[in-house]
């Protein structure tokens, strides 16, 4: 396996450019499906998650497109030709890879009328989160049924006839589901209590140009005009949010007082006022300038002291639960005590018994984690990943501490941030990937 061998205590100077938004990419790429010829979508983050979709998607008999260079700094290009589509399955051996391969669940009923996708399994948090994709299915018409672990839907005459969905909770992936098969209903849909994130907008933005008749995007309730068809387009995905909070965070941490580190083609306005808000009060300063193109650049300067502020996740426009980890390493730098709450996912905790390796001082209380600030220094130790955001969180804590610290399983790092090594070398990180034995790794539970 691959592990990232990180030498701490150093400063980060220059720039990191922020990819392709890896949530939006992945439903962009479903709503290509719908379409019966060439979508080409513009600014693909290089993430594992894009080329399994990619293949999830070839199962169906669709032509994909994918062919990544090794330069960090090139926008991607991805094209999926719908026009061959036959084989209405999505397979257990690529689902079960990545939850989000359940989003062919609405593409393809909306497109073809039949879906036959197997459950994802291992999903930890929560209720079974597929079931609330169902009952939104079957509020549009669909017929489904389970069968061998794997979902089978429906539409009655080939075709959904729209109907009536309200969210409980809200829930981006079932949003976006619901929305797949919404767009080419018979009739009208209401869904109502749905996800305002910016990556549902975004993609709810490429059904519109695709063709699709939706009203509400961005609010708590939207409503489809169902179409017959959705033409294929080209349309170009908006940056990563997560990974613009990240490299904030990152900036606050390592750069030097007083200097100035900038953060290119980003989109400020999707991380939400919350957390601009919250960054704010910690006393780093920020500001927001043009940049190339469609996108602007933020510079963030170093400071002498970080000032500890307290933050509590919520749906969009509150502060997101995939920032919390990060989150959770920056107020370890922060002058005085604060506590970080996460009331989507109670339990996304994994990262901390890792983060007290490297000699942080946190305690967990139900859904809350009490940091006690700077009291005490972090130092180097092997670490590792347990999942996506809590594996980028290790990073910015090896980042900080004193010698080396080895973060291990990155294939979690993987799914998520592309060629993060890569972007933190040309900033000054001390920072390698090397391979490791799994089963004689320091660290590694037996």
């Amino acid at each position: 396996m691959d592990k990232l061998v990180i030498q701490g205590g150093g400063d980060l100077r220059g720039s990191l450019h922020v990819g392709g938004s890896k949530n939006t990419a992945l439903p962009l790429m479903a709503a290509a499906v719908l379409a019966d010829g060439v979508t080409t979508i513009h600014n693909m983050p290089v993430l594992k998650d894009v080329a399994t979709f990619s293949n999830v998607i070839r199962v169906t008999g669709c032509k994909v497109t994918w062919e990544p260079d090794d330069d960090p700094s090139t926008p991607e290009t991805i094209t999926i030709d719908g026009s061959s589509i036959h084989h209405f399955e999505a397979p257990y051996d690529l689902v079960k890879q990545m939850r989000a391969s359940f989003y062919m669940l609405g593409a393809l009923l909306g497109r073809g009328g039949t879906a036959r996708v197997s459950l994802p399994g291992g999903c930890a948090w929560g209720p079974r989160p597929v079931d609330l994709h169902i009952k939104g299915m079957e509020a549009l018409g669909a017929e489904v049924r389970e069968e061998a672990g794997y979902v089978i839907a429906e539409a009655p005459g080939g075709r959904l006839k729209g109907g009536h969905m309200r969210f409980e909770p809200v829930s981006v992936g079932a949003t976006i589901n619901v929305l797949l098969a919404a767009v080419t209903a018979e009739g009208e849909s209401v869904l109502e209590n749905v996800a305002a994130e910016p990556d549902v907008v975004v993609f709810g933005q490429m059904l519109q140009k695709m063709g699709a008749r939706i009203e509400g995007l961005g609010t708590d309730t939207i409503t489809v005009q169902g179409v017959e068809k959705l033409n294929p387009v080209e349309f170009t995905n908006c940056p990563d949010r997560i990974e613009l909070g990240t490299y904030m965070i990152a900036a606050a941490l390592a750069t030097p007082a007083r200097e100035t580190f900038r953060i290119t083609g980003a989109e400020p306005e999707h991380l939400g006022p919350e957390f601009t808000e919250k960054f704010r009060q910690t006393g780093v300063p920020f500001r927001v300038v043009d940049g190339e193109g469609d996108w602007s650049t933020v510079e963030v300067e170093g400071v002498d002291a970080i000032r500890p502020v307290s933050v509590e996740t919520a749906p969009f426009p509150g502060f997101a639960t995939d920032l919390q980890a990060q989150w959770t390493v920056l107020m370890t730098q922060a002058d005085g005590p604060s506590t970080v709450r996460d009331t989507i996912y109670t339990d996304r905790f994994k990262h901390i018994p890792e983060l007290r390796r490297l000699g942080a001082d946190l305690k967990v209380t139900g859904d809350t984690v009490h940091v006690s600030g700077k009291a005490r220094p972090l130092s180097g130790a092997t670490v590792m990943s347990t999942d996506l955001r809590a594996s980028v969180s290790l990073v910015l804590a090896g980042m900080v501490a004193s010698g080396e610290t080895n973060v291990l399983r990155v294939y979690h790092l993987d799914r998520g941030y592309e060629r993060l090594e890569h972007k933190l070398q040309k900033a000054g990180v001390d920072i390698v990937r090397e391979q490791y034995d799994e089963a004689h790794a320091e660290g590694v539970a037996a």
